[in-house]
C-alpha cells in the first residue's frame, strides 16, 4: 500500500495538463496510487528521470517500483497516463503494446482543445490534480 492517501479522485496540473485514461485511473486506484505520486512521477519525467520508448511513449517506475506506467505525450503539451501493470505480473510491455502505444500517442497529438475536452467531460480522460508546482 501506498504511503500516501487515495482519495478516490485522480487529480493535477499547471503549465502542462496531464490526465489519466479512465482505466488507468481505475488501476492507479485500485494499486493505491494516488494523485500526489502521479504528479511527482511526472516531474520526474520531466527531469529525464523516466524511459523514452520512441514516439511519444515514456515508461515510468511508480509505487516504489512495484508498477510500470505507460505514458504517452500529445506533443509535449497534454501527457496521458495511459496503461498501468505490475512488475510482477508483467516484465514489460509487447512489442505489439509499444506499436499501439505509438499510433494512440500519435492521435491524442492530432486533438485539438474541443476534443480533449470533450473526452474530459465524457470522463474518458481523468483530470490529475496536484497541490504543487511542477
Amino acid at each position: 500500500m501506498s504511503t500516501c492517501e487515495n482519495n478516490g479522485s485522480l487529480a493535477g496540473v499547471g503549465k502542462d495538463c496531464r490526465w489519466g485514461a479512465e482505466l488507468f485511473a481505475d488501476a492507479a486506484r485500485k494499486a493505491w496510487i494516488c494523485d500526489s505520486a502521479l504528479s511527482e512521477a511526472f516531474g520526474q519525467l520531466l527531469k529525464g528521470q523516466a524511459d523514452s520508448l520512441g514516439g511519444g511513449v515514456w515508461k515510468k517506475r511508480l509505487n516504489q517500483n512495484r508498477h510500470r506506467s505507460i505514458i504517452l505525450a500529445k506533443g509535449r503539451h497534454y501527457w496521458v497516463y495511459q496503461f498501468l501493470f505490475a512488475k510482477q505480473d508483467q516484465s514489460n510491455i509487447s512489442q505489439k503494446d509499444l506499436i499501439w502505444f505509438r499510433a494512440m500517442a500519435k492521435t491524442y497529438e492530432g486533438l485539438n482543445e474541443a476534443q480533449v475536452q470533450q473526452l474530459l467531460d465524457l470522463r474518458e480522460f481523468v483530470e490529475i490534480h496536484h497541490d504543487q508546482k511542477i
